[in-house]
């Protein structure tokens, strides 16, 4: 089983950085700005349990900046580990199926707390919005899970 884990967690980074990759181009070719959302997020589950992000100004900025980014990649890994559990167990599907369902698992692992949060909401956003979302967790979940199915 941990193995399993291991093997899981690598893959979700290996998706990680496609995410990243595809995000980061993205920024590069229409000219916006990076999410201050994962930052957002960070900032109210930590004022939420009475542990606020020390500082002020720009070093508490660039604390969350580099906490929300963080988060990130520790949904990346978990969310492999977590698949490459389920494949373990035997749910098995074809590497371009799984790679969807993955990247909407690691989708709805950070859009649910957004929206949970009150830090933004998603029935707003523009078509735009979700493209820019769906795209990258699409790209990390066929890589992640090709990884998974591959390293049996």
């Amino acid at each position: 089983m941990i193995q399993s884990i291991v093997r899981g967690g690598a893959a979700g980074a290996a998706g990680t950085t496609v995410l990243n990759a595809v995000t980061y181009a993205d920024m590069a070719l229409r000219g916006r700005p990076s999410s201050e959302v994962p930052a957002q997020v960070v900032d109210k589950i930590t004022q939420d349990v009475g542990r606020p992000v020390p500082g002020s100004g720009d070093t508490r900025d660039n604390r969350l900046s580099g906490l929300g980014a963080l988060s990130g990649i520790a949904v990346g890994c978990g969310t492999g580990a977590a698949v490459s559990l389920l494949r373990r167990a035997g749910v098995r599907m074809p590497w371009w199926l799984g790679g969807v369902v993955t990247g909407a698992l690691a989708m709805a692992a950070t859009d649910l707390p957004i929206a949970r949060l009150g830090v933004s909401d998603p029935t707003t956003w523009s078509v735009k919005d979700w493209v820019s979302d769906a795209v990258p967790h699409l790209m990390y979940g066929l890589v992640t899970y090709g990884i998974v199915a591959a390293s049996d």
